[in-house]
Order: structure tokens, then C-alpha cells, then sequence
């Protein structure tokens, strides 16, 4: 990559952080005029990319661009999107959050703000790779789609509206690229080079409500089994009844792609994995909440609500349940176990967002595609799939293709990851550089 292309990807990035476009459930909290913003630097950073690909809005502010490239039969689909969460005020972030700016990290230096990592790097990056290819004159071997989504940090409709124009025009893409693994370095104790985690799957995404109603009254004469006592019991019966465990099959091959980077010890037991599924998965559960995460389906009791005064009690109390479906579980058989948990009647379950786990992508040619670029770009790197924990636009396009994968090519260390979502959220410049190189890459090596 040249010097200028390097230059102009690290611009462009500053630029689209320092816009604001923080999504919101409810349309009219957001601030379309920076959305706008946005749209204008992408394209005065990216001109031959709006000049020569032709552009569908979807959604409100949401990008689909069509590079027609020699061949329309195995087209190619790189995701990203322009929307962020927002930024807690209260936060201690050690430089402005829609800042920017370029400051050392750990790593060398690095810029500091919201979407950095979440997800403007990957769309600084996906658009970098195309602008350079073009300047060459550079044909893709196969039709080239972008996606970049305007609202997927609140489950918006820009990708499904996305997913439907694609499937209107007769495009069944054979590739599929979103955000999700990346090359993290400390993921595993233990384990020193650093794993290129590619998604074949992601877990489902369901929010629950418990809901309790009882006549409530003055605080001075309470009664027993009110409706906040009743949510507070639920909630732990919820917790002491944790879903079974088992890795997926995607698990048990990541454990026996890092046997030979592990402890001694460990390698007989991570090389078997398969074999020895049972023993994996009890190992997996006692190393942490993280890595227990990887064998079930996990609930986290997230928003409370009751009285709306210290004096009063509670006619009516509520509280939310974030589940994240394991792949071979169902929502039906989620809301089921959750209600046997709770072994009360009279607490009411909605179901307020239902959210199946992906199928799983093979790992075929359009996998090794992405392992053979990782390799080139990032050779320390353990390339390995694994389970997302996390949601992403992606998992609408599973409708349109059997090969959909989450994988942002950008190194990131543990703190780092720890930073997305929540403070200090950055990404190195030379990072950032080489992933816009691993996207290149990958288009140039698209096959006939």
C-alpha cells in the first residue's frame, strides 16, 4: 500500500470519528444532519468509489454500492457500519471520544475515539482497499457489494432492507464479510501468538421481561411476595439454573488449533478436543465467564424497574433478560427454561426482541480464502473460527448465503477489546494500515 493510500485511511478514519452518529431506537433521538455529515466525508475521502460504484440508499442512511467486476457469478459482500453507541459522559476516556486524534497507546500510535474499533475502522478500511484498487485499474475477478448499515447498534432495518434488495436483484452472494473476530492478541492464558478468530456462527440475540403486578400500597404496611420480591426471586432462581453446556463443534476446533501454542500439559487434552468434548467443555466453564460463555446459552438480568418512589411500593415490577442463544438452541426452548427456572405463575414472560443463532458457515474455500489472506497480512497469526458472542448485521444475510463470516482484520489487544462499548476505544495507525491491506488483499485474490 503507498504512502498516500496509508496517509489517506488514517484521514478518513479521523474524519468519520469526529461525526457523531450515535443510533437510537427511536428515530427521532437521532441526529440525521450527522449521519448526513458522515455520508459527504466518505465521499470527498473516497471519490472514484462514489464516481464508479453504483450507490442504493437503504434505510435511512444506510449504503449499498455495487463494484461490477468480470465475472457476476460468485459475488462477494463486505460489511460494515456507520453507526456507534453512545458515549457515557461519566467515562474517564483519556482523550476526547469523538476526538479523532492520534496519541501513543501501548502498541505505538494510535487514534483515539468512538467507532474506531466498532465499526468505522472496518468501513475507513473496506473503502481504502477499493479507492487503491481502482486508482490501479484493478477488475475484481467477481462482482463486488458494500454494506455498510446505519443502525446495527439497535437491531435497525438497514441490513434486512439491504438483504432484500440483493435477493430482488437475483444476488446470492457466495462470500459474506462483517465485522466480528480479529487478530487478538491474549485471548487464551497461556497461548503467546496471536489468534486470527474468524466467525462461522453468532449466538442469537433475545430480550425477555419478567413482569410482576401486585395492588401496591403505602411502604409503612408491606406485604409478603410483593411484585418487586417476586422479580428479585425469579432473578436468582434464573441464575442458580444455568442452560447445559456443550462446545460447538466451532469451539472444539479452535481448542485443537491452539493445542500446539498451550502449555504443555494442556496439548494432549486441547489436541483431542473433538474426541474428548465433555472434558473441553468442563475445562472451558471453570476458566471464567468469558470462556463459559463459549459452551451455552448465557442470561444476564440487565434493566430493573418498580416503584417510582422510596415510600411507595411497587404496583408493578419488571426486569430485563439479554439472552444470547448458543448455536443448537432455540428461543423456544430458551423462554421454556427460563420459565421452569422461575417456577412462578404469576410473573409474567414477554418476549420483547427474538433473535435465532446463525447457522454455522462451513469451512471450505470461501473460509480458506480468508485464512490464506490472514496468513499473507498477519503471519503470527493463529487462524481459527470460533462462536460470536455478540450480534452483527451479518446474520441477516445467512437468508441469502451459506457463507457468511465475522472477522475484522485489524490487531487487538485485550484492552482494547475491553474498550469497545465501553471507554478509550482505539486502534493503531499501523493497524488500521494493514487492515486496509488485508481487504485488498482479499479482493485481489478473489477466484475466477
Amino acid at each position: 500500500m503507498t504512502d498516500h493510500a496509508s496517509d489517506r485511511v488514517v484521514t478518513a478514519l479521523q474524519a468519520l470519528v469526529r461525526i457523531p452518529t450515535v443510533s437510537d431506537r427511536d428515530p427521532s433521538r437521532v441526529d440525521a444532519e450527522a449521519f448526513d455529515r458522515l455520508l459527504a466525508e466518505l465521499k470527498d475521502h473516497f471519490p472514484l468509489l462514489h464516481e464508479r460504484l453504483t450507490l442504493t440508499v437503504v434505510g435511512t442512511h444506510g449504503l449499498l454500492l455495487n463494484w461490477p467486476g468480470a465475472s457476476a457469478d460468485r459475488p462477494v459482500v463486505l460489511m460494515a457500519h456507520l453507526d456507534v453507541v453512545p458515549v457515557d459522559a461519566e467515562a474517564p476516556w483519556q482523550h476526547d471520544a469523538f476526538g479523532g486524534e492520534i496519541h501513543d497507546s501501548p502498541s505505538g500510535p494510535a487514534i483515539w475515539g468512538r467507532g474506531t474499533l466498532d465499526d468505522k475502522g472496518c468501513v475507513a478500511a473496506i473503502c481504502e482497499a477499493v479507492e487503491s484498487l481502482l486508482e490501479a485499474g484493478h477488475v475484481p475477478a467477481q462482482d463486488v457489494w458494500l454494506s455498510f448499515g446505519c443502525d446495527e447498534e439497535v437491531s435497525g432495518t438497514a441490513a434486512p432492507e439491504a438483504v432484500e434488495v440483493l435477493r430482488e436483484r437475483g444476488v446470492t452472494p457466495w462470500l459474506v464479510v462483517d465485522e466480528g473476530g480479529a487478530i487478538a492478541g491474549g485471548a487464551f492464558p497461556g497461548v503467546k501468538p496471536p489468534l486470527g478468530v474468524i466467525g462461522v456462527t453468532e449466538k442469537g440475540t433475545t430480550s425477555l421481561e419478567l413482569v410482576a403486578e401486585g395492588r401496591g400500597g403505602h411502604a409503612s404496611t408491606p406485604a409478603r411476595n410483593g411484585p418487586t420480591a417476586r422479580i428479585a426471586r425469579a432473578i436468582l432462581r434464573i441464575e442458580k439454573s444455568p442452560f447445559p453446556a456443550s462446545a460447538p463443534a466451532p469451539t472444539l476446533e479452535l481448542m485443537r488449533r491452539i493445542a500446539p501454542h498451550v502449555p504443555l500439559p494442556l496439548r494432549p487434552l486441547l489436541g483431542r478436543a473433538d474426541q474428548l468434548a465433555p472434558v473441553v467443555t468442563r475445562a472451558l466453564l471453570a476458566a471464567g465467564p468469558e470462556a463459559a460463555a463459549m459452551t451455552r446459552t448465557t442470561v444476564a438480568a440487565t434493566t430493573l424497574s418498580g416503584s417510582p418512589a422510596l415510600n411507595v411500593i411497587a404496583s408493578t415490577a419488571k426486569a430485563g433478560l439479554n439472552i444470547r442463544v448458543m448455536v443448537g438452541d432455540t428461543v423456544a426452548g430458551v423462554v421454556e427454561h427460563v420459565r421452569k427456572a422461575i417456577a412462578d405463575d404469576s410473573v409474567r414472560i414477554d418476549v420483547i426482541e427474538s433473535g435465532e443463532p446463525s447457522p454455522i458457515s462451513p469451512m471450505d474455500e470461501a473460509f480458506e480464502l480468508l485464512e490464506s489472506c490472514i496468513s499473507e497480512v498477519f503471519p503470527d497469526a493463529v487462524s481459527t473460527p470460533y462462536v460470536m458472542m455478540a450480534a452483527t448485521d451479518s446474520r441477516h444475510f445467512t437468508a441469502i448465503s451459506e457463507h457468511v463470516y465475522r472477522f475484522a482484520p485489524f490487531r487487538m489487544t485485550k484492552a482494547q477489546r475491553q474498550a469497545i462499548h465501553s471507554y478509550d476505544e482505539h486502534i493503531g495507525v499501523a493497524d488500521l494500515v494493514d487492515g486496509a491491506r488485508w481487504y485488498q488483499l482479499l479482493i485481489e485474490r478473489l477466484p475466477s
